[in-house]
C-alpha cells in the first residue's frame, strides 16, 4: 500500500485527522497514522505505514509507540490535551486579572465581578472534567450514550 493506493476519501480523511490532531495537541503524524490504521481492514507493518504516508520509518516507530501508550482511549487523550491547552491557561489568566483588579485602586468593579463569574464557570468546567476523568472508560461510554436520558434523569431537561 502507498499513497497512490489510498482512495481519495481515505487520503482526505487521513489529512483531515492529522490537521485535527494538531488542534487537539496531538502530533500530526501520530494522528495520521491513527487514521490510517483506523481505516485499514488489516494490521499494517511499520514499513508499509512509512511508505503509505511518505514518512521516515523511525518516525513511524515513535508514533506507534505513542499510540500504544494511549491504549484505546483517544477521547481521554484529546480531552486532556484540550484542557491543558485551553482551560488551564484561561484559568491562569482569569486569576491574574482578578488579582490585578483587586489591587488597582481604579479597578472597575463590574469588570472584576464579570471576570469572577467567568472564573467560577471555568473552575466548574475543570471540576466536571476531573470527575469525568476518574470514571472507568466503560462508565464514561455508557454516560455518553445516555445523552438526553442523563439530563432527564437529573430533572434538568428544558420544559
Amino acid at each position: 500500500m502507498n499513497r497512490n493506493t489510498l482512495s481519495p476519501v481515505a487520503q482526505k480523511f487521513i489529512l483531515h485527522w492529522g490537521e485535527m490532531g494538531t488542534r487537539w495537541g496531538i502530533n500530526r503524524t501520530v494522528a495520521q497514522i491513527h487514521a490510517l490504521l483506523f481505516l485499514s481492514p488489516r494490521p499494517l507493518p511499520a514499513e508499509e505505514i512509512a511508505v503509505t504516508l511518505g514518512i521516515a520509518r523511525s518516525n513511524v516507530s515513535n508514533s506507534l509507540h505513542e499510540l500504544q501508550n494511549w491504549g484505546i482511549d483517544m477521547f481521554r487523550v484529546i480531552t486532556h490535551e484540550r484542557k491543558k491547552r485551553e482551560i488551564d491557561p484561561t484559568l491562569q489568566v482569569l486569576r491574574r486579572c482578578i488579582a490585578e483588579a483587586g489591587k488597582a485602586k481604579s479597578a472597575d468593579r463590574y469588570t472584576r465581578e464579570q471576570l469572577t463569574d467567568l472564573l467560577q464557570f471555568f473552575e466548574l468546567a475543570e471540576t466536571a472534567y476531573l470527575q469525568l476523568e476518574k470514571l472507568p472508560t466503560a462508565a464514561l461510554l455508557k454516560l455518553a450514550k445516555m445523552g438526553d436520558k442523563a439530563v432527564r434523569l437529573l430533572g434538568m431537561a428544558k420544559r
